[in-house]
């Protein structure tokens, strides 16, 4: 696991070396055991190394094949390098380390760009050829680990994060309108699009190669639905278990201490048990709780901890919000407004003080319908064949049903209601958005003007359109795979992550998980009101029932109530002061509007507000002054009541 920079200077003049090392020290925190340059006249290569695989020098980066041709450097990890090795070896490779780095290398000299499609696991990576004179960037195929990349007619630059970036001093730190206006809409940026003028990400499952000044992208995998498989059930979910337990397997090789993440729900649950099923020695596990009992899951990982015997770890944080809003925004470099990224630097932490590799439950609910919004969608489309004129009357009686918190039955109910009008793939949209069209006609002002027609919601329109799904809660759920799952989550946990310098493995995420959940039959995954169906038949043996069949509680904060007590006074003077109305962006009005009904309890607008404090904030840490390198050195989370052996827990 590392960091990761370069540039190809396509004018042919050389790199400078400094700007490199100005690129790496940005990314310490993804690698502090190692780091190293390599300039090549017209291009440069830079790493920072957090070592997993052949702790010794030789797994050193940038890393050159034995004739000199290829240069690497690469962040991520390779589950299956071992076996890749002995064929590149019985193909007549010599390896000089022990790292899954070189068989990436040795993997590309042999095969060029169709050892992508061999690689099991999570990557960033990009391969020099000093030859062909070609410069490959690739992504792995769900998003896992992230790539930025900025072009012109001059040079390509690319990073892990675009902090790295803007040590360039070719690149100038500004806005992009048309990624704010989409970031307004979903939390987050949406890949292509970044927060920086002039700078993209790299898709999942993507590749690109410059060469001769020509950028050329590709994707080299998708996901489909199509065939749907067939057999007995019980055929089915030995199945799902074995691959299970390989993904799991391939995903605790390790030269340093493996732990766990354990929430207490299904999926990180699962995990735990499928580590104690391939793993002899002692499971380590990680939990953090809270003091409001709505968001406070420690009595479910602990029964978890007690049941698997393992050795757990918790505490009670109660993070200080308003220390953790500069913090998030260095650390995220572009505006994020995912709330549970709180929760998830607080159990990196925690994690990170005694394991530096931890496996956790990310995918579950996208492969295997597990989210609410699932059966939304299932009971929407219900109702679809009932005239629209007669739907929307009914959508207009929302504002009737009674209210409740932001976890109720009460609150879901009258969300559905009010979507009745709209098609069901606007439906789905709306459910996912912080600010739709409505809200943002009256929030816009003339800085935003330009984009305000722009349609975010064409960006969920065009996930739903290449799915091969039969139906529409598994399009939503391929949707959901193609933009939140890369966009929001696994941005979340990485940068979260790596901020501790901790790496995070998903047995979910194994693209063959993936693919066989996707070929089964949807019925066997959303059975009636049980979500997760066949993956909850694969655990049944292995965890208590009371894991298995209670409502998700998901990972969350007390958001709704931070901004009426601890972020209330920071929300006014940050939204309101000079400094954000001279933006131009927001019209006041409409800014105090939200806040003063949220801080009268009269509406919830607790996401729309962090989504705004998170982009103020991200201004002033990156446009309003030149860009830092390093996060600012302010506390962020209080914890007290450590808590040691499942036993005790």
């Amino acid at each position: 696991m590392c960091g990761i920079a370069g540039i190809l200077r396509l004018d042919g003049a050389p790199v400078d070396e400094s700007v490199l090392c100005r690129m790496a020290e940005t990314l310490r925190h993804r690698g502090p055991d190692d780091h190293g340059t390599l300039v090549d006249g017209p291009v440069g290569l830079a790493s920072r190394r957090l070592a997993i695989q052949d702790l010794s020098p030789r797994g050193h980066m940038p890393m050159s094949s034995e004739d000199g041709r290829h240069h690497i450097v690469f962040n991520g990890e390779i589950y299956n390098f071992q076996e890749l090795r002995r064929e590149l070896e019985r193909a007549g490779s010599r390896f000089r380390s022990g790292s899954d780095t070189e068989v990436v290398l040795e993997g590309y000299a042999q095969l060029g760009e169709a050892i992508l499609g061999r690689l099991r696991g999570m990557f960033a990576f990009a391969i020099w050829d000093a030859r062909d004179r070609t410069l490959l960037l690739a992504r792995d195929r769900l998003g896992k680990k992230p790539l930025y990349y900025a072009a012109d007619d001059r040079r390509v630059a690319f990073a892990s994060e675009p902090k790295a970036l803007l040590q360039d001093p070719s690149l100038r730190a500004s806005p992009n309108p048309i990624a704010i206006h989409h970031y307004l809409t979903w939390g987050y940026v949406p890949s292509p699009w970044c927060a920086f003028d002039g700078v993209r990400k790299l898709p999942p499952a993507h590749l690109l190669t410059v060469h001769a000044a020509r950028l050329e992208s590709r994707r080299y995998w998708d996901l489909h639905y199509r065939p749907k498989r067939g057999g007995a059930e019980a055929d089915l979910v030995g199945e799902l278990r074995n691959t299970l337990q390989e993904a799991t397997a391939l995903r605790l090789i390790s030269d340093v201490p493996v732990g766990a993440l354990l929430s207490g729900g299904v999926d990180s649950s699962l995990v735990v048990a499928l580590i104690r099923r391939v793993h002899t020695g002692a499971v380590r596990t990680f939990s953090i709780g809270f003091d409001d009992a709505a968001f406070d899951e420690r009595d479910h990982a602990a029964a978890v901890a007690r049941h698997l015997e393992t050795e757990h770890h918790a505490l009670v944080v109660r993070p200080d919000a308003v220390a953790m809003v500069p913090r998030l925004a260095w650390h995220y470099d572009e505006p994020f407004a995912d709330s549970s990224a709180i929760p998830s630097f607080a159990l990196a932490a925690l994690a990170r003080s005694r394991v530096t590799v931890a496996l956790g439950g990310d995918g579950g609910d996208e492969s295997f319908l597990g989210y609410d919004r699932y059966l939304a969608a299932r009971a929407g489309g219900m109702v679809d064949a009932v005239p629209q004129t007669l739907r929307a009357l009914i959508s207009r009686g929302a504002p009737l049903l009674p209210k409740g918190g932001p976890k109720t039955r009460r609150h879901r109910i009258r969300r559905l209601v009010e979507s009745l009008g709209r098609n069901a793939e606007q439906r789905y949209a709306q459910w996912m958005m912080y600010f739709d069209d409505a809200a943002k006609r009256t929030l816009y002002a003339d800085g935003l003007a330009p984009v305000a027609a722009t349609p975010s919601e064409a960006l969920l329109a065009a996930a739903f359109a290449a799915s091969d799904a039969d139906t529409f809660v598994e399009a939503s759920a391929h949707t959901d795979v193609q933009t939140y799952l890369p966009d929001d989550l696994l941005v979340k946990m990485d940068i979260a992550s790596m901020a501790h310098s901790l790496e995070v493995r998903s047995p979910l995420l194994d693209h063959h998980v993936v693919e066989f959940a996707a070929s089964l039959p949807a019925r066997l995954k959303l059975r009636g009101l049980t979500q997760k169906y066949l993956l909850k038949e694969v655990a049944r043996p292995w965890l208590p029932a009371g894991i298995l069949d209670r409502r998700k509680m998901g990972f969350g904060v007390p958001l709704h109530r931070w901004f009426r007590e601890d972020l209330r006074e920071m929300a006014y003077d940050v939204l309101l002061d000079r400094r954000a109305r001279e933006r131009g962006y927001f019209q006041p009005r409409a800014v105090r509007r939200l806040l003063d009904e949220h801080s009268a309890g009269t509406a919830l607008h607790h996401h729309r507000l962090w989504n705004l404090l998170m982009l103020e904030w991200w201004h002033r840490t990156w446009i309003d002054q030149p860009p830092p390198v390093a996060p600012p050195e302010v506390p962020a989370v209080n914890a007290r009541e450590p808590v040691t052996n499942g036993a005790r827990a």
